[in-house]
């Protein structure tokens, strides 16, 4: 009777150890903590940047990724003792190529292919509405890390692990968004395992795609599995600039007909109406075949000199970049800003890992 009490006791021991493995939803300031100090390292760049920040609790780095498409970069780490994993992605780094991939900002749907190569062609699902779209400069980031990321993540599976963190601060945060995206797609087509569960911590992370894959993108991580955290302060998470013309609208709206409307009103009403219309549907139409020109073609052209081999995709005729996801605040204070004043000359000044641990400490109201 003793040994089958104490059988009972280790099982249920070993239950409740099991159960506190399991990542959970909602979000948790100390976890999000620790994803900025493994995000610090990851995005360091010399090594007072890295040493200017403590090492993160319980995780160990186990791999870092070489630099690869538009000097992209990640890292896995590890928490063996609570059985999860951490997917890191670098931000923005201080070579040509890393910066032109944020400004490579035309659309391209939120589902088809992109040709990286005459033997390398990237399929995605992110989205199933055919009027979602992201930002082609960030994906073509995801579509060359996942190369690396997949396998990592059907390996560490192997070995038991099934609590997989994602996380990347800045252009880090961009890719995470799609990144996520993309895994959830590969479980929903049986490439990866249903009872993996991902949990997303973007930080500073600019817009990603327009209204129908954050519509999505919300749907799918809904119910506290995904964040992005956003200093008030900081410039960075109010890009790509965002231009709304009346196409950006669900099918049915009052636009639609509106031409055929304002053709059935008597003159000269007609006249005015319509001039009205034109002079707020014109302007935008313009803008928007002029961001997808120099942000679109022109950013192609240069994108060649990285990746020689890659075919320009058709891209999406829209550019209403929206904010993505449930968002996270810091708001800055007085005290905040005494440290961290605004200053012209320092455009990153309110974008760094230091700014926001600084005023995450602050964020009495969450865990």
């Amino acid at each position: 009777m003793k040994i089958k009490t104490t059988f009972s006791l280790a099982l249920l021991v070993l239950s409740v150890s099991a159960l506190g493995q399991e990542l959970k939803p909602g979000f948790d300031k100390d976890e999000y903590k620790q994803m900025m100090l493994i995000s610090a390292k990851t995005s360091a760049l010399d090594s007072n940047y890295y040493n200017s920040f403590p090492n993160p609790e319980n995780y160990k780095l186990e791999y870092r990724s070489p630099s690869v498409g538009f000097d992209n970069l990640w890292e896995f780490w590890t928490d063996d003792n609570n059985g999860k994993a951490v997917i890191s992605v670098r931000g923005t780094t201080e070579k040509e190529e890393s910066w032109l991939a944020n400004f490579y900002a035309a659309m391209v749907p939120a589902k088809g292919e992109l040709k990286l190569s005459n033997d390398d062609i990237f399929t995605y699902n992110l989205a199933s509405n055919p009027k979602a779209a992201v930002h082609v400069g960030w994906l073509l980031g995801t579509a060359i890390l996942s190369k690396e990321i997949v396998p990592k993540i059907k390996e560490q599976y192997q070995k038991g692990t099934k609590s997989f963190l994602i996380t990347g601060h800045s252009q880090g945060g961009a890719i995470c968004y799609l990144l996520t995206s993309y895994l959830y797609s590969l479980q929903l087509s049986g490439e990866l395992p249903k009872d993996i569960r991902f949990k997303t911590y973007c930080s500073a992370a600019p817009k990603p795609g327009n209204l129908y894959f954050a519509y999505e993108y919300e749907a799918l991580t809904q119910g506290g599995w995904a964040f992005n955290v956003v200093n008030a302060a900081d410039w960075v998470p109010e890009t790509p600039i965002s231009i709304q013309t009346l196409n950006d609208f669900n099918n049915v709206n009052p636009f639609t007909n509106a031409p055929l409307l304002i053709k059935k009103l008597k003159f000269p009403k007609n006249l005015v109406v319509k001039r009205i219309y034109n002079k707020l549907d014109k302007p935008t139409k313009k803008a928007q075949k002029n961001y997808e020109k120099y942000l679109g073609d022109m950013a192609a052209k240069i994108i060649k000199q990285n990746l020689k081999d890659n075919t320009p995709p058709t891209y999406y005729s829209s550019n209403h970049y929206v904010r993505t996801g449930t968002i996270i605040v810091l708001l800055p204070d007085d005290e905040y800003y005494k440290q961290y004043p605004n200053d012209p000359a320092k455009l990153f000044q309110h974008h760094l890992h230091a700014p926001y641990l600084m005023l995450l400490e602050k964020l009495d109201s969450l865990k």
